[in-house]
């Protein structure tokens, strides 16, 4: 009998597992309901405090003004907890309420007066920015902002200015009391109270409030305006959606836009040492105490983001220190990352990482990010891998790509780098392979930071060395200008160069022995955007690849990285071979064609390189 009752005690145990429950949420439902499609819940905090490993949490359309914290997530990349918009539905997680009650101050200035109970327990217009390696220039600056029609004003410095009338780009200004706190904003032509004006009122939209909350899906979703905090690799990272000091989150499909500061985070934890370590000592005492904290393949990291459209955030658009370590970040769109510059700092690209070991960055569209890059990998990055990535107009002092304090390996494949910025390495052990690159290269001379390398594909920390530059691979590659590989010629470590076009006066580093000189060829690279298409239009020559014998980038032909005496190779361990251009189409095995595009024919040519 014993027996049985045992027996029967282990199937009981496996119903979840077989049949994981659907829980549903509508703005016309409640949160006594049972969750069912006819009875749906009415908030997704209430489905998330019910889901099990599992289940799945669908939400169907409507704005949700309210803040998800997941008590839990799943167990395994099998048994995950799913919050999913309904298929066709647009469902809007939102950081922002609407206030009424405007009134009228000067032509284009309204006033509101709103309790402070009204925020709760957080109130961004009394929460001000500041941390590690942040940058005021000079003013306050919170973490509140204001929005007509979907579109944020700008904070202003005092409320003079905002009583003044308003500008190209509206004003606002807010004063928290005792009891209330007061907003005055600029609204043109407009009476905001026949408008959606809305405010931030919630820091975050979908984050746990504690580490180790596992396995959990985002999709589908419009996830926006939150008064994210600023977010240094030194502190617990927040972002509009955040997988906080997790494992194995899949985040896709999702629009997140309008944050103060960073969109996605895939973050470090918060200690006491939040905002008290910037410096690159403290940055290491950062990296001691997190591997005491779970940072190893087992733990951390293993993120899937992908398919997002991430838009207008003022420090980042995908920002992560340690956490991020072997995800993956494909297919998203990122645009309009820190454009205002009204504060600044050390932290701001569209993706921002440090300890990106074994991360991939494959497949995005990343444009219009002000100061620094559109990607920065700061730190850690070894055995990253940036492929096949459409980057322009990025306007920051690295233009396109930022390398700092790396040791290498680093593979940067297959990129059409359009900005005409620099592109900066402060980094040793990188390697360039068939990439399309307009902006000129240059590096630091020495940087005399001593930051760690590892074992392979491990967190576990091999040893420190200083940024001693040089160390670099640069391998059939397509240089147009303002390009230029002048900036490696101050070495102190051998590099290698072999492949490469140099059109219209672009110029080779002196360890380019082999380089092919065109300076009458005029590629003459155009973007252009058509139908919610982008085109890239160019002359490729075949005669390009009579002229010079290439060979296929592998494991081999890269050798190892000077300081970590690491291969350049796959996360698993297993050889490289560049076997692919930018569409995945194969490349020539016994002589690949230089650039991004393995192209057959010659002339003007037309690319559809972004849908």
């Amino acid at each position: 009998m014993k027996d049985r009752l045992k027996i029967l005690a282990s199937l009981l145990a496996t119903v979840p597992a077989l049949y994981a429950t659907e829980l549903h949420v509508a703005i016309t439902g409640a949160d006594t309901n049972p969750g069912t499609l006819r009875g749906p819940l009415r908030s997704i905090q209430h489905a998330a405090n019910l889901a099990r490993p599992g289940d799945i949490v669908t939400v169907h359309a409507g704005v949700y003004r309210e803040q998800i914290t997941p008590p839990r997530g799943g167990t395994s990349a099998k048994k995950r907890i799913t919050f999913r918009a309904a298929p066709n539905e647009k469902a809007t997680i939102t950081g922002s309420e609407i206030v009424k009650g405007w009134v009228p101050v000067t032509k284009d200035t309204w006033k509101v007066i709103i309790p402070n109970r009204f925020f709760g327990t957080f109130n961004p217009y009394a929460d001000v920015i500041y941390g590690d390696w942040f940058d005021a220039k000079g003013r306050v600056h919170h973490s509140g902002a204001v929005y007509l029609n979907g579109d944020w004003l700008i904070e202003a410095p005092g409320l003079e200015p905002v009583l003044k009338g308003a500008g190209e780009t509206p004003l606002w200004f807010g004063e928290v009391g005792t009891d209330s706190t007061t907003l005055w904003a600029q609204f043109k032509g407009v009476n905001p109270n026949d408008q959606p004006i809305e405010i931030n009122v919630r820091q975050t939209v979908f984050t746990p409030e504690k580490p180790g909350v596992d396995y959990i899906t985002v999709r589908g979703f419009d996830l926006r305006n939150a008064a994210t905090p600023w977010a240094p690799p030194t502190a617990g990272q927040i972002g509009i959606v955040s997988a906080y000091w997790c494992k194995g989150w899949i985040i896709e499909g999702n629009e997140i836009a309008y944050s103060k500061c960073s969109g996605v985070a895939l973050g470090k934890y918060s200690d006491v040492w939040d905002n008290r370590a910037e410096s690159a000592e403290g940055y290491v005492g950062t990296l001691t105490r997190a591997l005491t904290n779970g940072w190893n393949r087992a733990t951390v990291g293993g993120h899937l983001v992908r398919s997002n459209h991430i838009h207008h955030c003022e420090q980042t658009g995908v920002v992560g220190s340690l956490g991020c370590s072997f995800s993956t970040v494909t297919g998203n769109v990122i645009h309009d990352i820190h454009v205002r510059q009204l504060f600044g700092g050390a932290e701001m690209a569209g993706i921002k990482f440090h300890g990106a070991i074994d991360v991939t960055i494959s497949h995005n569209h990343i444009y219009r990010c002000g100061d620094v890059a559109g990607i920065w990998l700061d730190w850690m990055a070894q055995g990253a891998r940036v492929t096949g990535n459409l980057l322009h107009d990025n306007r920051g002092w690295c233009g396109d790509l930022f390398l700092e304090m790396q040791h290498g390996p680093l593979l940067v494949d297959n990129n059409l780098l359009l900005s005409t910025n620099r592109i900066y390495l402060n980094s040793k052990g990188i390697a360039f392979v068939h990439n399309l690159i307009a902006g000129p290269v240059e590096q630091e001379r020495f940087d005399a930071r001593n930051t760690p390398f590892h074992k392979p594909h491990s967190t576990e920390v091999a040893g420190l060395h200083d940024s001693t530059n040089g160390d670099e691979r640069f391998y059939n590659n397509l240089f147009v200008p303002p390009a230029s590989l002048h900036g490696l010629d101050n070495s102190m470590l051998p590099c290698f160069a072999a492949g490469n076009v140099y059109c219209q006066g672009s110029q080779p580093s002196k360890f380019d022995t082999e380089a092919l000189l065109k300076p009458g060829c005029a590629v003459g690279v155009k973007l252009s955007q058509q139908a919610g298409a982008w085109y890239v239009e160019l002359c490729a020559d075949p005669a390009w690849s009579k002229e010079v014998k290439r060979k296929l980038v592998t494991t081999e032909l890269l050798g190892r990285a000077k300081i970590s005496d690491c291969a350049y190779d796959n996360p698993d361990g297993s050889a490289l071979r560049v076997t692919s251009d930018y569409f995945g189409k194969r490349r020539h095995m016994k002589n690949p064609f230089p650039g991004p595009f393995e192209v057959s024919s010659g002339g003007k040519q037309t690319f559809r390189v972004w849908e």
